[in-house]
């Protein structure tokens, strides 16, 4: 699962960074809205989570803009204002669920996990190509019927990628999605995680494009 994090302030945003990590959710975080559609053109969010109190463009305006090009991607609102015209302002704007700092951090998870289940669907959580099955809300992974043990960072990774199967992911992309930014990560951390894969998975399981990424075969 990944996340596109929007929130200007550093220690609140920093501090929702590291619950969604540490609840194995990978999240990219934007201080502003600038861009925020382009970000989505790529299709590799579950999530977004939107400050409203946003500087140089109001959070509610990056919400319409979202809507307007057509991003169906679930938006949970982070926000202080507190009001009923607020959230009704909000959700009417195309928000999908709505929660008022400060907040608890397992509270944030759940909502996040929620959102994400409801728009992928029970039927979308599974994935499978030849004798490889997966599913990554059990985090059950089968070859040949038999378990895989498999690491949490591994696990990120394959969450990432079989959510959309077919899509090319690059190195950067991946790191972003497994710390949150590309500093102080080994410059083969990906290949390293990745060769453990498909080792456990079969070299099948994870496509190398060559200058481009990685990305799963779609299931069949």
């Amino acid at each position: 699962m990944q996340v596109l994090l929007i929130e200007d302030d550093a220690l609140i945003g920093d501090s929702v960074r590291q619950a969604l990590v540490s609840g194995e959710i990978q999240v990219e975080w934007r201080r502003d809205g600038a861009g925020a559609e382009q970000l989505l053109d790529s299709g590799a969010y579950d999530a977004v989570l939107l400050d409203l109190s946003l500087p140089s463009r109001d959070g509610l305006d990056v919400l319409q803009g979202l809507r307007a090009a057509r991003h169906d991607v679930p938006v949970l609102i982070l926000t202080a204002r507190d009001t009923i015209a607020d959230r009704v302002q909000g959700l009417n704007a195309g928000a999908d669920d709505y929660l008022v700092k400060p907040f608890d951090c397992d509270e944030l998870l759940a909502r996040v996990r929620a959102l994400v289940r409801r728009a992928r669907g029970r039927q979308q959580l599974a994935y499978q190509h030849n004798t490889l099955a997966l599913d990554t809300d059990a985090r059950l992974a089968t070859l040949d019927g038999q378990a895989v043990a498999l690491s949490a960072k591994e696990w990120a990774i394959l969450d990432l990628l079989v959510a959309r199967p077919g899509m090319i992911y690059s190195r950067t992309k991946i790191e972003l999605a497994l710390y949150g930014s590309v500093a102080d990560v080994d410059s083969n951390v990906v290949e390293v995680h990745i060769h453990s894969l498909r080792r456990k998975l079969g070299p099948a399981s994870i496509i190398n494009v060559r200058g481009l990424g990685y990305m799963v075969p779609k299931s069949t």
